[in-house]
């Protein structure tokens, strides 16, 4: 039993899932013109966007550049006298690429500031391709003031080939010559026509100059360079434009002048050592022609041919030592030069070179300083050395700094120890001239100082010639994968925009519809009243908008003709097991049943389902009367073509009156009375607190089987509660999409306080279209010839689906 009451429960949920799913969805269903208009409209504003805007290609380009980290043995022979003491890498080349110096030449030099356009249409049509002149400054910087470039503009009109027009603002124009200076509040300029000058005669070409700084910063952010293949250090370059032309000339021009700067600052780091060697070169060429003619003389004074073997052997000692010496003394010369750099307070110095020295250590310091120098070069072609962002690199670069000074100092004691050793050697070997004659003793000495110079000078004049091949040598460092080429159209992209205009298409309007429905928050659903309140439901009318406001009749079957039936059917049953309260026992002895009609606001429809509700009992041929006691705002006199200048009941209720004066019959049966508000009176809720009000109620009971009263909204004002003390039953209509959730605790009230008899709730107005609740009939099943809506009213059901 419990397993079959769980089974029943999950089934339960399910179908409430599922009912909650399809109302939600025929909420929005209900609105498809609207969704239908929104689409339309999109894909409409897309294909006009897809048209009217100019495509944007995408042109890249890819270069290979030298990574020395992991090539070291590249280049050996700068190895010992790269000034820069760091290998190249693919990161940093791409730092450069994209540096503000190569983008603002780029600018600069292909004349990227200034843009042509010609009318095309309902657009301009970009013509850097094909321009028919150019526009050039000629001041003596080759730049203007360039905050006033910015924004100027021209209307230029060709007339031939030497000669156009400006257009000026107010509909004039001046004619001027190509090639002859012009000058305006900017600058000199000129324009210089190009061979195709002619095939734009007579149409106005536009020329609008722009701050080259702002263009810099535009094509550096739209630029971008990045690594295609870690493995192979190969960099793609790829930039968006609407003319091909003009990226690929950007990007070609941009590797241009790259490898241009590339090559220029090797050849300034070798023309330096080279200097250096020169300048060394030179005067050991004096001292080494010195030491010769020194020994050539000494021989030609004493006349010495030969030494003897233990000369030979010394001098040959001797000479060894030397050169170890020497090249102590070399690379105690380099270490004082970097014991200099890591001393200067300068962060932009770059490291000197590293001859001679081997140590792995000191290597890798030099390295890591040249690499962060290398980066701060890069940061400062982006910003200003004021910016933070220098603060934690040129703090790297004094640690680093102070690490070399320590490797340093270590290098230098341990060169010093070696030159003291080397010194002593040399002692050693002199304490054995004594044994030499003198003559000997000072020929080798003289030799010995030929063969240290010498030495040193081979190997400089042999390291030069290395360098002068490398100066000479025209390798660039990037080599060239792909040339600049143009792609696939990067904008606009027909499906996405297609797929962005179905979204909005479908998006908007069912923003509206939810934004609607969470503004108005109204009751459209049963469970919104079950769930809120404990009233019980008698009834529930659909919405039909058929013109007439009383669609009972003898001939005729519809949908709501139904539903009001089956509410009188609801309504017997309810006036049959209705509760007397103690005070009505008087009412025991009349036969009428007296049923209130009242609502929490105005338009829930409370009329139309009273005035049906006395329609439908009359044609039962139950006697019936229907009241109109909305003295405020009285309408059913209107509904029932029915004069409202006839007593009614204020006149009843304020005179002493025969309750037969004020009953007239309806018009569409016999057995349904009607009595009129009457006079509208200035005090209706103390007029309906009289005793008439009772006495006239009682004697509708005698003389009908039902009466039917029709009150005005309760939450307005107080006059459906003083007339409810002498009803049996109240219906308490409720509209779909139109009562407010919040009535809601206002009806809750009332019913647990029994402030009106025997309450009920008619759900009225029901659109099961818009709000996805109602009743599934098929109306086929109906007779709806006779009650076919007019074409306004169709109109205006169709008009509001949107």
């Amino acid at each position: 039993m419990a397993q079959r009451q769980q089974t029943k429960t999950r089934r339960r949920n399910g179908d409430n899932q599922f009912k909650n799913n399809r109302i939600i969805i025929s909420k929005y269903l209900f609105h498809w013109p609207l969704f239908l208009l929104f689409i339309l409209l999109s894909f409409a504003g897309a294909y006009a966007y897809i048209n009217f805007i100019s495509p944007v290609y995408e042109i890249s380009a890819s270069i290979l550049v030298k990574d020395e980290k992991k090539s070291p043995n590249e280049r050996s022979e700068m190895k010992e006298l790269d000034q820069s003491g760091s290998a190249k890498n693919a990161e940093t080349e791409i730092e450069i690429l994209r540096s503000k110096n190569l983008v603002s030449q780029v600018v600069d030099d292909l004349q990227l500031w200034v843009t042509y356009k010609v009318d095309q249409g309902f657009k301009k049509k970009d013509i850097y391709a094909t321009k028919p002149f150019i526009f050039a400054l000629i001041d003596s910087t080759g730049k203007s003031n360039r905050k006033q470039l910015d924004g100027q503009q021209f209307e230029i009109v060709v007339k031939s080939k030497t000669s156009f027009k400006i257009l000026t603002p107010n509909g004039s124009s001046k004619t001027f010559d190509f090639n002859k200076p012009l000058k305006n509040s900017f600058g000199s300029w000129v324009l210089k026509p190009n061979q195709n000058v002619e095939q734009y005669k007579d149409s106005i070409i536009t020329i609008t100059l722009h701050n080259p700084t702002k263009v810099s910063n535009q094509f550096i952010k739209s630029l971008d360079v990045h690594l295609l293949d870690k493995a192979a250090p190969t960099i793609g370059l790829f930039i968006a434009d609407e003319v091909p032309e003009r990226g690929k000339d950007i990007l070609n021009y941009l590797i241009l002048i790259y490898n241009e700067a590339t090559s220029s600052e090797e050849k300034r780091v070798t023309k330096s050592i080279i200097d250096f060697i020169d300048t060394r070169l030179a005067t050991l060429t004096e001292e080494l022609n010195f030491a010769e003619k020194e020994v050539e003389g000494y021989r030609t004074s004493i006349g010495l041919t030969d030494i003897n073997s233990q000369s030979k052997v010394y001098l040959e000692n001797v000479q060894t030592n030397d050169i170890k010496l020497n090249e102590v003394n070399v690379q105690l010369n380099v270490i004082e030069g970097i014991e200099r750099y890591v001393n200067s307070s300068s962060s932009s110095e770059s490291p000197p070179a590293t001859l001679g020295i081997t140590d792995p250590s000191l290597n890798s310091l030099i390295e890591k300083v040249s690499d962060l120098q290398n980066k701060r070069v890069a940061l400062l072609a982006t910003m200003p050395e004021s910016n933070p962002a220098f603060e934690p690199i040129n703090r790297q670069i004094r640690n680093t700094k102070t690490a070399i000074q320590r490797t340093v100092q270590g290098i230098k004691s341990s060169l010093l120890n070696s030159k003291r050793q080397l010194q002593s050697f040399n002692n050693q070997f002199e304490s054995s001239i004594k044994d030499i004659p003198g003559q000997e003793r000072q020929f080798v000495g003289m030799k010995r100082q030929q063969a240290i110079k010498e030495s040193l000078y081979v190997y400089l004049l042999q390291k030069r010639e290395e360098l002068a091949l490398t100066y000479a040598s025209t390798l660039v460092d990037a080599r060239i994968v792909d040339e600049a080429n143009v792609g696939d159209i990067k904008w606009p992209r027909i499906p996405l925009i297609m797929a962005l205009a179905l979204l909005l298409g479908f998006g908007f309007p069912f923003l509206i519809v939810y934004l609607r429905q969470l503004v108005k928050n109204t009751i459209t659903d049963k469970t919104d009243i079950e769930n809120a309140i404990d009233v019980p439901i008698l009834g529930e009318l659909s919405f039909e908008n058929l013109g007439d406001d009383v669609v009972i009749l003898d001939n005729v079957r519809h949908l709501v003709g139904e539903q009001i039936r089956s509410l009188r059917t609801n309504l017997h049953y309810l006036h049959n097991n209705k509760t007397v309260r103690p005070a009505d026992v008087s009412f025991l002895v009349s036969k009428g049943r007296v049923t209130l009609f009242t609502s929490s606001v105005s338009g829930e429809g409370k009329s139309f389902v009273s005035s049906n509700i006395a329609v439908s009992l009359a044609v039962t041929g139950r006697k019936t009367v229907l009241l109109e006691m909305d003295l405020r705002k009285p309408k059913l006199a209107a509904v029932f073509n029915i004069s409202a200048k006839h007593k009614g009941i204020s006149e009843f209720l304020s005179s002493e009156i025969d309750v037969k004066d004020v009953i007239q019959n309806s018009g569409l049966n016999d057995n349904l009375d009607f009595i009129g508000c009457g006079d509208i009176p200035s005090n209706p809720s103390e007029l309906l607190e009289k005793e008439s009000l009772s006495e006239l109620i009682n004697k509708l009971r005698e003389f009908y089987d039902d009466v039917i009263i029709d009150s005005p909204p309760l939450h307005l004002v107080t006059d459906a509660m003083i007339i409810a003390k002498h009803t049996d039953v109240t219906l308490y209509v409720i509209r779909q999409g139109h009562t407010g959730k919040a009535e809601l605790n206002f009806i809750d009230d009332i019913y647990i306080d029994e402030k009106l008899p025997n309450m009920n709730i008619v759900f009225n107005g029901i659109k099961k279209g818009k709000y996805g609740y109602g009743y599934n009939y098929d109306n086929s099943y109906y007779n709806t010839a006779a009650l076919q809506p007019s074409f306004s009213t169709s109109m205006k059901s169709f008009l509001s689906r949107f």
